[in-house]
């Protein structure tokens, strides 16, 4: 459900995004699909940066099993977009990131939305707990 009343203050972490000129559609601002890269970006880069997940050797790895995203107006390039991040929920083996986007330096949201993954097994694929060091790094990010 849309929610333009949510502002920074929403968000626990924030990561800085640089548009590029090719996200820009030829409405003059930047495409849908690009917001799901910058969901991807701030929710990978924290659970490798934070959560210390290798990529490459994880016995668990982490599947995207579902996102949406809210538009409340556009942003456009050059523009650096702060990404906030939160978690919405924290379950056994996956975790439902929320993320605002945000004008560098302004307090409006541009959008928001969700990102849910599940840790599996990276050689049978089966569902698997978040592993530690991930669930310790996530636990600041969870709102009450």
């Amino acid at each position: 459900m849309p929610d333009s009343s949510l502002t920074r203050a929403d968000y626990a972490h924030f990561l800085p995004i640089q548009t590029r000129w090719n996200d820009m559609d030829k409405y003059g601002h930047v495409n849908n699909m690009i917001y799901y890269g910058y969901f991807d970006t701030v929710v990978t880069d924290y659970i490798v940066r934070i959560g210390e997940l290798d990529t490459s050797e994880s016995p668990a790895v982490a599947l995207v099993v579902e996102s949406h995203c809210n538009y409340e107006r556009p942003i456009s390039f050059p523009t650096i977009v702060d990404c906030g991040l939160r978690v919405g929920r924290l379950g056994n083996s996956s975790i439902r990131y929320e993320i605002g986007v945000f004008a560098h330096g302004e307090d409006t949201i541009a959008a928001h939305g969700h990102f849910v993954h599940v840790f599996v097994t990276r050689e049978d694929r089966r569902p698997t707990p978040i592993p530690k060091a991930i669930r310790a790094a996530v636990m600041p990010l969870v709102c009450l």
